[in-house]
């Protein structure tokens, strides 16, 4: 695996931390804002609608140029964001910041997605795109902890001037490790990105993501009144128990993306299947501390790890383009907000088990998702990528030396 490839995790952990940023600070974004929770609660609302849609439309933007050049552009629109949301005066600023940030993030992860692609070629796809998506876990399980504690120690400006200061070491060793591509030859521009979208796999694809990602939502976002409420941890413990889910899913993440290159649908289907088992224990089983633990710890091995799965599957589908993989995440930010609005509607009409259920509810209609695939599959579809009569451009490139 090229050490380019472990490079641009690093830009990823950068604006992850950035993202979760705000969820860590609320009340001191609150009262140094003189707004209410609610309304910084709506900067985290903006930063995914931002991912969704300016994410896409930035890649457009930016697809004429060559990657590395691309990802460079991505970094300093993504520091002034940051440098925006550290001196803001008021509200009406930091919201243009989270916008500005949420759509440089997503199109910096569909860009270094598509660029790792380039680098080490369709048969070691999954394993590049796990090394990639390692900087999402790890801003999960270590930025966003790191930023809460910046924040209370030095207020919430020095959290972001802390993550402007990483997204410029992000930078420098962006500049100095990974290789300068030209743009692939033969991709076709826009028309060409836009003619993949014709293609019904791909669309099947970007709905089973977007299952995958709800069902784990639903639950992860109420973790914290489960574990509290119904399995009566202390407030104290659940940062640690947080901390250990988040060390799941970087176990997982490895897993699959070991096992996704080859085994792609049946990586998939596991995923789902063993999710839905661990999210009916949880709901049946949540008194139990126990049990409520192992089937949080499942669901971190077996939830977003699926990335490396989800991305080969929709890069065989289209391509490894940028403008796809921007679009695959958008519609895995898609995942978060119907999983974690959903679950919310659920809780209101239930008890706390209710987001779990609707997790499980998710993760069967993303097994259905799959059936189509499953039922043509045979053992030499997941051994070997797909034959394909006109190569793609990024099989076909002459391979860089590493700088």
């Amino acid at each position: 695996m090229p050490r380019s490839v472990a490079i641009m995790a690093l830009g990823v952990f950068a604006m992850v931390t950035s993202e979760f940023l705000v969820a860590g600070l609320m009340p001191q974004l609150a009262a140094g804002l003189g707004v209410t929770i609610p309304q910084i609660g709506y900067l985290i609302t903006a930063f995914a609608a931002a991912m969704a849609v300016g994410g896409p439309v930035l890649t457009v933007a930016l697809l004429r140029i060559p990657p590395k050049r691309a990802l460079m552009i991505l970094f300093g629109v993504f520091l002034a964001g940051n440098l925006m949301a550290a001196l803001s005066p008021g509200y009406g600023v930091m919201l243009a910041a989270r916008i500005v940030t949420g759509a440089a993030a997503q199109a910096f992860i569909g860009t270094s997605l598509s660029l790792a692609a380039r680098l080490t070629g369709p048969e070691q796809r999954a394993r590049a795109a796990a090394v990639v998506m390692t900087g999402l876990m790890t801003g999960t399980l270590l930025g966003l902890p790191l930023a809460t504690w910046v924040g209370g120690l030095w207020g919430w400006r020095a959290a972001f001037w802390g993550v402007a200061l990483l997204t410029l070491g992000a930078v420098a060793v962006t500049a100095a490790g990974v290789p300068s591509l030209e743009r692939a030859e033969h991709s076709g521009g826009l028309r060409g990105e836009l003619t993949a979208f014709a293609n019904r796999r791909l669309w099947l694809a970007l709905s089973t993501s977007t299952l995958i990602i709800g069902a784990t939502f639903a639950a992860f976002s109420y973790f914290n009144p489960i574990l509290t409420r119904l399995s009566g941890f202390s407030v104290d413990s659940v940062p640690l128990l947080l901390v250990a889910y988040g060390a799941a899913t970087l176990v997982g993440n490895y897993a699959v993306g070991r096992l996704a290159d080859r085994h792609t649908i049946t990586t998939l289907s596991a995923g789902l299947m063993l999710n839905a088992v661990f999210l009916t224990g949880f709901a049946l089983l949540a008194q139990s501390q126990v049990w409520a633990v192992a089937a949080m710890m499942g669901i971190g091995l077996v939830g977003v790890t699926m990335n490396p799965a989800m991305i080969t599957r929709v890069q065989r589908a289209a391509n490894a383009g940028p403008l796809v993989n921007t679009v695959h995440a958008s519609f895995i930010t898609l995942g978060v907000i119907i999983g974690s609005s959903g679950g919310g509607l659920a809780l209101a009409a239930t008890d706390l088990r209710g987001p779990l259920w609707f997790g499980v509810v998710l993760a069967l209609i993303g097994l259905a998702t799959l059936l189509p695939e499953v039922r043509h599959l045979r053992p030499r579809h997941e051994t070997t990528a797909p034959v394909s009569p006109v190569p793609e451009p990024e099989e076909t490139e002459r391979r860089l030396p590493q700088t």
